[in-house]
């Protein structure tokens, strides 16, 4: 028997019986987990087959966040494809297939392709630049960001010293927004930061104002003395490119036949 996952943590009741934000909780985190996918027949090359189960509500692919979880559920060794759930929604949505997830576990799920095509275009969505220097800081009223701040956070270890969650507004601006100020991002590191900001805050609900991202190598006075402090993990931590298992690269995903 495997241990509680990630996502097994997160559904504390049954996916389809979770409130909206629940849901898209489970969603940004799968998007992020690296998932055992089904073949229908060993790969070749860069080229993979998924096993595709015909069900009531049309064609679905198998994949576990456990190796074990697959195998057992298979009933032996079975050929697999590891990805990232953000990639294997991707290439299945496109390809009009859905996907069942974790089946007998705390975590399972069945997402249709129309569900996958979503989570796709919530997670292509470009980060909020802020535009010049904010004018006026106060102290922050996001609550709902702050949990799901903290633990996408805390997979960022090394790429910056510390995030700032700050109320702001800018010169010219009609209304009070946020501000997400990251402190100590080395320049190669920032456009990386800021996609994964990004797609944290689309999958919550929408902050009255907006949320900008800036970054800095000093944050200012009144933002160390109003704003929240989110410290980053000092220890580097792998690249995900450089670790990243066959047909994982965005760039050359495996080809689906």
């Amino acid at each position: 028997m495997t241990e509680t996952t990630a996502l097994d943590a997160l559904c504390s009741q049954p996916f389809a019986t979770a409130s909206d934000s629940d849901r898209a909780r489970i969603l940004s985190r799968l998007a992020d987990t690296p998932l055992f996918a089904a073949l229908g027949e060993e790969p070749a090359g860069d080229t993979v087959t998924f096993r595709i189960f015909d069900l009531a509500d049309g064609p679905f692919a198998l994949a576990f966040d456990v190796e074990e979880r697959l195998s057992t559920f298979l009933g032996g060794p079975a050929d697999f494809v590891e990805l990232p759930g953000r990639v294997l929604a991707g290439r299945l949505g496109a390809a009009d297939t859905g996907i069942l997830i974790n089946p007998g576990h705390p975590s399972e799920m069945m997402l249709p392709a129309e569900t996958l095509r979503w989570l796709a275009q919530t997670l292509s969505q470009a980060p909020l630049a802020a535009e010049g220097q904010a004018t006026q800081y106060r102290r922050p009223v996001a609550p709902a960001l702050v949990e799901p701040l903290s633990v996408r956070l805390a997979d960022m270890a090394g790429l910056a010293r510390a995030v700032w969650l700050v109320g702001s507004r800018f010169q010219n601006d009609t209304g009070a927004g946020h501000l997400l100020l990251v402190e100590g991002a080395a320049p190669a590191q920032q456009d990386r930061i800021a996609k994964a900001l990004a797609e944290t805050l689309a999958f919550l609900p929408e902050v009255p104002g907006g949320v900008d991202i800036a970054f800095t190598d000093r944050v200012p006075a009144a933002v160390a003395k109003l704003g929240l402090c989110f410290e980053l993990p000092r220890h580097e931590v792998p690249s995900p490119v450089a670790s990243m298992p066959p047909g994982s690269d965005p760039d050359r995903p495996p080809r689906l036949r």
